[in-house]
C-alpha cells in the first residue's frame, strides 16, 4: 500500500527532476496520500538530499516521520506544524545544518535528546503541544536566538537554558504552561529582548531580570504574584517601568537574593536612605502610571446596544479553506501625530511575526471603516475569479497575483543569492494545494482582504483614519483568532495612550491629501470619529448565509481572557466570530 502512495507524489517527482531546494506539502490532497501510506511520508522524499527547506503542515494523517529524515543532511529549515505527530524522530539530530525547527501544533509529549546536539540551530518552535519538560543540554545550541514553548504543560525551565552559553537568545516565549518558578539565572542571558511567561503559576519575579540590558518586551500577565503592586504593573505598565521597579529594590522575589541582602554590609546608612528615597519617588510615579492606565479604559459596545452593527456573512465554502474569522470595530484612534501610523503598522507586523507565527497561525487585516461598504461576505473563490487590488499594486486576479509574486520571489533569490525572501513573497507557501482562496468582499463585490497574503488598496489605513475595522482569520483555531484580536486591541489602546501623552506634531503623507480628496469621506462629517482618551470597541455581527448568528460572547459562558484584563466588563470580549 505504501508503494501505491509513493507512486502518486508528483510534488516530490518535480522537486527531484528539477533539483529544487524547497518542498512544501500541505492540504487535503496530501492528507489523502498520507492515509494511503499509513500515515508515513514516502521514502522517496528522504532521497532529496539537496533540500534545504522542507515543510509538511496541516496534515491530520501525519503521525510520525521515519528515521530516513536524517539523510537530508543539507536541510536548514524543517517545518512540521499543525499535524498529529506524537513523536519526533531522533534522526533529527543528524541534521547538522538545521537552523529552524517548527513542530508547533502537534501532539508531542517529549522531544528527542538528540535535538540538543545541533550546532547551527537558531529557532525552535514547539508551541501548542503536550510537552511536560525539555531535554537537558539546550545550552549546547549556542546559536539559539528564538525559543517558543508556549501552550504546553511545562512545569519548569531546564537549568541549562538560562546560562551565558546562549548569548544570542533574544526571544523566549513560554506562555500558557505550568511554570512555578523563574530562577535568578535569567539575568545571565545578555541578548534577551523578549520574554513571555504569561499565564503560568509564577508567584515571584527575580530582580536579576533587570540585568538583561537589551530586554524590551516582557509579559507576566496571568500570574498571581505575591507582590500585588508588581502584579498591577505587569498587567498595565510598560517593560521599562517594571524593570526599574525590580532594579531599585521592588519585591520581585525569585530564587536570587534580594538587593538588600547582597549589598547590606557594603551600603552605608546614607546610601541606603538615598536609595529608599529614590524607591519611594519611583513608587509614586508608578502609582500615577497605574492610575492613569486605569483611566484609559476600553469601552465595549455590545452588539445588542448597537442599532447598526457591521455585519459579516460567512459562506460555507470557507470551511475547507480558512474556516475561522473574528472581527470588531475600534473607534477613536488618532494616527495623525508624528509616527503614530508607523507605530500602529509596526505593531501589527510584530504580531504577525511572533504571535501569528509568521501568519501560519492567523492573519490580521485592518481597514479604514469609512471605506468599508457593508454588509460583508467572507467567502472562498477560485483564484481566476478572485480580483483584488493589492496594497501598492493595480487590480489583478488572485491566480496571476500569486504567479507574479512567485516570479518576484525567484528573482529575489537570484539577486540576493539566498533562499529567504521578504515581503508578501514569504507567505506564498500558505496557499499551496488550495483550490479556492479565502477573501472578504464588500457589498460592491470588491475584495477588501485576501488572507493570508494582502489587504486591498481600497480600504487601507491612512493617517486620517480614526475608526478601524479589524479582522483576524485562521485555518488553525478559533481560539487563536480570539487571542490575537484581544492582544491587538490592547496594543492599540497602549499606542493610543502613548500618542496622547507625547505631543507630536500632526502630519499627513505626501500621497494622502489627493487620496483623501478622491476616496475618503471627510472626518469632520463623521460624528463617531472624534478621538479621545477612551477607545470604543464595537462587536461585529458574524452570521451564516441564513442570517443566524455564528457565535456571540456573553457574560456567562465565556472564559476569562488574559488579554482583556483591563476592560471595564472583563467577561465580555470585543469580538464576534465564526
Amino acid at each position: 500500500m505504501a508503494a501505491v502512495g509513493e507512486a502518486g507524489w508528483p510534488e516530490i517527482d518535480k522537486v527531484e527532476r528539477e533539483k529544487r531546494r524547497e518542498l512544501v506539502l500541505q492540504g487535503p490532497g496530501v492528507d489523502e496520500k498520507l492515509r494511503l501510506c499509513a500515515g508515513q511520508l514516502p521514502s522517496q522524499l528522504f532521497s532529496l538530499t539537496l533540500l534545504n527547506y522542507l515543510e509538511v503542515s496541516g496534515c491530520s494523517e501525519l503521525r510520525e516521520v521515519s528515521p530516513g529524515l536524517g539523510r537530508l543532511i543539507h536541510l536548514q529549515n524543517l517545518v512540521l506544524c499543525r499535524n498529529k505527530l506524537r513523536l519526533l524522530s531522533p534522526a533529527v539530530g543528524q541534521l547538522s545544518a538545521l537552523r529552524l525547527l517548527d513542530v508547533s501544533g502537534n501532539q508531542l509529549e517529549v522531544l528527542p535528546a538528540e535535538l540538543c546536539g545541533l550546532p547551527e540551530l537558531c529557532t525552535i518552535n514547539v508551541s501548542c503541544n503536550q510537552l511536560q519538560e525539555l531535554p537537558p543540554g539546550l545550552e549546547r545550541c549556542t546559536k539559539l536566538a528564538e525559543l517558543n514553548l508556549s501552550r504546553n504543560r511545562i512545569c519548569a525551565l531546564p537549568p541549562g537554558l538560562l546560562c551565558r552559553q546562549l548569548p544570542l537568545l533574544a526571544s523566549l516565549s513560554a506562555a500558557d504552561n505550568q511554570i512555578q518558578e523563574l530562577g535568578g539565572d535569567i539575568g545571565l542571558l545578555p541578548g534577551l529582548k523578549s520574554l513571555d511567561l504569561s499565564n503560568n503559576l509564577l508567584t515571584d519575579i527575580p530582580y536579576e531580570l533587570a540585568d538583561c540590558s537589551k530586554l524590551k518586551d516582557i509579559n507576566f500577565k496571568g500570574n498571581k504574584l505575591k507582590d500585588k503592586r508588581l502584579e498591577k504593573m505587569v498587567n498595565g505598565c510598560q517593560t521599562k517601568s517594571v524593570l526599574e521597579y525590580l532594579r531599585v529594590g521592588g519585591r520581585g522575589g525569585g530564587k536570587g537574593k534580594t538587593r538588600t541582602e547582597n549589598a547590606g554590609k557594603e551600603e552605608t546608612k546614607e546610601k541606603k536612605k538615598k536609595r529608599d528615597r529614590k524607591q519611594k519617588e519611583s513608587g509614586g510615579d508608578e502609582e500615577e502610571d497605574v492610575a492613569e492606565l486605569n483611566k484609559m479604559m476600553l469601552k465595549i459596545l455590545h452588539i445588542s446596544e448597537n442599532p447598526t452593527p457591521v455585519v459579516v456573512n460567512v459562506s460555507p465554502s470557507t470551511k475547507d479553506v480558512r474556516p475561522y474569522i473574528v472581527c470588531c470595530v475600534v473607534k477613536g484612534m488618532n494616527l495623525k501625530p508624528g509616527n503614530a501610523l508607523k507605530r500602529f503598522l509596526t505593531a501589527q507586523t510584530k504580531l504577525h511575526d511572533e504571535m501569528c507565527d509568521k501568519r501560519t497561525l492567523a492573519t490580521i487585516a485592518t481597514h479604514d471603516l469609512r471605506l468599508v461598504k457593508g454588509p460583508l461576505l467572507y467567502d472562498a473563490r477560485p483564484p481566476k475569479d478572485l480580483k483584488v487590488v493589492p496594497l501598492g499594486r493595480k487590480e489583478i486576479n488572485a491566480k496571476d497575483l500569486v504567479r507574479q509574486l512567485q516570479f518576484e520571489a525567484e528573482e529575489q533569490r537570484k539577486q540576493k543569492k539566498r533562499q529567504n525572501v521578504s515581503g508578501l513573497h514569504k507567505y506564498l507557501h500558505l496557499l499551496d494545494s488550495k483550490e479556492n482562496y479565502p477573501c472578504l468582499i464588500d457589498t460592491e463585490n470588491a475584495v477588501i482582504s485576501f488572507p493570508p497574503i494582502t489587504n486591498s488598496e481600497k480600504t487601507k489605513i491612512w493617517k486620517s483614519t480614526q475608526n478601524v475595522f479589524v479582522e483576524v482569520t485562521s485555518g488553525t483555531s478559533l481560539q487563536v483568532c480570539k487571542d490575537v484580536l484581544d492582544t491587538l486591541i490592547l496594543k492599540m489602546a497602549e499606542l493610543h495612550k502613548f500618542t496622547l501623552e507625547n505631543k507630536e506634531p500632526e502630519a499627513i503623507s505626501d500621497s494622502e491629501p489627493e487620496a483623501v480628496d478622491k476616496q475618503e469621506p471627510a472626518a469632520n462629517n463623521n460624528p463617531d470619529a472624534e478621538t479621545g482618551a477612551q477607545l470604543i470597541v464595537e462587536q461585529v455581527r458574524v452570521a451564516d448565509m441564513d442570517g443566524n448568528l455564528k457565535e456571540q460572547p456573553n457574560s456567562k459562558d465565556q472564559p476569562e481572557s488574559r488579554d482583556c484584563s483591563q476592560l471595564p466588563r472583563p467577561a465580555e470580549k470585543p469580538w464576534s466570530s465564526a
